[in-house]
C-alpha cells in the first residue's frame, strides 16, 4: 500500500482548486443577485426576498451527507461530476423560473444550486485525502485559492450576464451557471482515481463517547455558540447588503462588486488564518474576528456612502475568517477521531439551520425596520458570544492553575 507522491497529490489538488473556482462561482451568483432576484420577482410584499439565498443555504446542509455519501461510494471523480450535473440542474431551474416569473420556482433553483455546492464542499477534503502527510496543508490552500478566484468571477459573470437574456433580468446570470458547471465537469473528468495507501495513523486509539458526553463539554459549548453566532451575522448581514445598497440609489453592478469584495475577504486571509491561530491560540483569533464584526456595524452605521457599504461588507468578510476558522479549531480539541463524524454532523446540522434562517430573517427584517438594524442585531449576538468566550478562558486558566499548584 503506497502513499500518493507529490507529484500526484498536487496534480489533484490543481484540478480541484480550478473546479472550485469555476464550478464555485455559482456560490457568489446566487448570493450576490438571489435577494436581488427575489425582489424582482415578488409583487408588493417583498419580505420574502431573501428567501431564495435561503433555499441555497438549505440546499449546501443539505447536500453535505449525501454528497459525502455518493462520493465515497462512486468515487471522486464520478461523485464530483455528479455534483455537476445537479449544479446545472439548478441553474436551469433557475433560469426557467425567471423567465416564467415564478418566486418559489427560483427558490428550489437555488436550493437544488446549494446541493451542488455540497459537492464542492468536500473539495478541499479530498485534496487532503489526497495528498502524503506534509503536502496536506499545501493541498488544501490550492483548494482555497480557488475560493479566492470565484470571488473575482462570480460577480464578474453576474455584470456581463444579467442583462443577456433582457428583458428578463438575471436569467443570463442563472443560465450561466449551467455553462460553470459543464466546464467544472471537464476539468474534473482529468482527475484519477486515487492510489489505495495506508491510513494507519487514523486508526482510533480511544473508543468514541456518547455524543451526549461530548457536546456537554463547555469547551464544545462556546465553540459552536461562536461558530453559530459569526457564520449566521455574516449571513444575516451579507444577505441584506445588496438589497440595501440598490434601495440606497446604486447599481446592481455596484452591489455585485460589495459581495466580490466580502468573498475576497472571507477566503483570502484562510492563507495564514492556521499559522495565526497556532501562534496565538483559537480564543484569540474567534475573539479577533467578533471584534472585526463589530467594526462592520460600527462602519455601516456610520452612513450609506458606497465606500462605508465596501468597507462594512470587507470587514464581515474578515471578522467571519477569524470567528468561524478559530471556532472550528476549538471544536476540533472536543472530539476523539473515532468520534468525528457525529460531531461534525452535529455540529453542521446546527450550523446551516441557524445560517439558513438568519438568511431568511434577513430579508424580513430589511423590509421592516432598514438596514440600520441588520447591522444594530450585530452587537448583542457578538456581547454573547465574547462574553461566552471570555468565561472559558478565564475558567481554563484558572482550572490550570488548580492544576500546576496540586502537581
Amino acid at each position: 500500500m503506497s502513499q500518493p507522491t507529490p507529484r500526484e497529490a498536487r496534480r489533484t489538488a490543481l484540478i480541484l482548486a480550478a473546479s472550485q473556482a469555476i464550478v464555485g462561482s455559482a456560490a457568489p451568483i446566487s448570493i450576490s443577485i438571489g435577494a436581488l432576484a427575489g425582489f424582482y420577482l415578488l409583487g408588493a410584499d417583498k419580505s420574502l426576498a431573501t428567501a431564495p439565498v435561503t433555499g441555497f443555504n438549505v440546499g449546501v446542509a443539505l447536500g453535505a451527507l449525501p454528497a459525502a455519501a455518493i462520493i465515497k461510494r462512486a468515487g471522486q471523480r464520478n461523485g464530483f461530476l455528479t455534483g455537476t450535473a445537479v449544479t446545472a440542474a439548478g441553474g436551469a431551474l433557475a433560469t426557467a423560473a425567471m423567465f416564467a416569473g415564478d418566486f418559489w420556482l427560483f427558490a428550489l433553483g437555488l436550493l437544488v444550486v446549494g446541493i451542488g455546492g455540497g459537492f464542492v464542499q468536500q473539495f478541499r477534503f479530498a485534496a487532503a485525502d489526497n495528498a502524503p502527510p506534509a503536502f496536506k496543508a499545501r493541498a488544501i490552500s490550492f483548494v482555497l485559492a480557488g475560493g479566492v478566484v470565484t470571488a473575482i468571477l462570480g460577480p464578474q459573470i453576474v455584470i456581463f450576464t444579467r442583462e443577456l437574456l433582457a428583458p428578463v433580468m438575471f436569467a443570463g446570470s442563472f443560465a450561466a451557471i449551467m455553462v460553470l458547471a459543464a466546464v467544472g465537469a471537464v476539468i474534473l473528468s482529468f482527475l484519477r482515481a486515487p492510489a489505495k495507501h495506508s491510513t494507519g495513523s487514523e486508526i482510533a486509539e480511544e473508543p468514541a463517547r456518547p455524543l451526549a458526553e461530548i457536546i456537554a463539554q463547555p469547551r464544545f459549548i462556546v465553540a459552536l455558540l461562536c461558530s453559530v453566532g459569526t457564520f449566521a451575522l455574516m449571513s444575516f448581514v451579507m444577505t441584506g447588503a445588496p438589497l440595501a445598497m440598490v434601495g440606497c440609489g446604486f447599481s446592481t453592478d455596484e452591489a455585485t462588486l460589495g459581495i466580490s469584495w466580502h468573498v475576497m475577504a472571507m477566503f483570502a486571509p484562510s492563507f495564514f488564518t492556521g499559522r495565526l491561530i497556532h501562534r496565538f491560540g483559537a480564543e484569540t483569533i474567534v475573539a479577533t474576528g467578533l471584534a472585526l464584526l463589530v467594526g462592520c456595524a460600527l462602519i455601516a452605521l456610520s452612513g450609506i456612502a458606497l465606500w462605508q457599504f465596501w468597507s462594512a461588507l470587507i470587514l464581515l468578510g474578515l471578522g467571519w475568517n477569524f470567528g468561524f476558522i478559530g471556532a472550528t479549531a476549538m471544536v476540533a480539541d472536543t472530539y476523539r477521531p473515532s468520534e468525528k463524524g457525529k460531531v461534525q454532523g452535529l455540529h453542521d446540522l446546527v450550523l446551516f439551520s441557524s445560517v439558513a434562517f438568519a438568511s431568511l430573517m434577513s430579508g424580513a427584517v430589511y423590509n421592516a425596520y432598514g438596514w440600520d438594524m441588520l447591522n444594530w442585531v450585530v452587537f448583542p449576538i457578538v456581547a454573547v458570544c465574547l462574553g461566552a468566550l471570555v468565561m472559558h478562558i478565564f475558567t481554563r486558566s484558572r482550572a490550570g492553575r488548580v492544576v500546576e499548584n496540586e502537581g
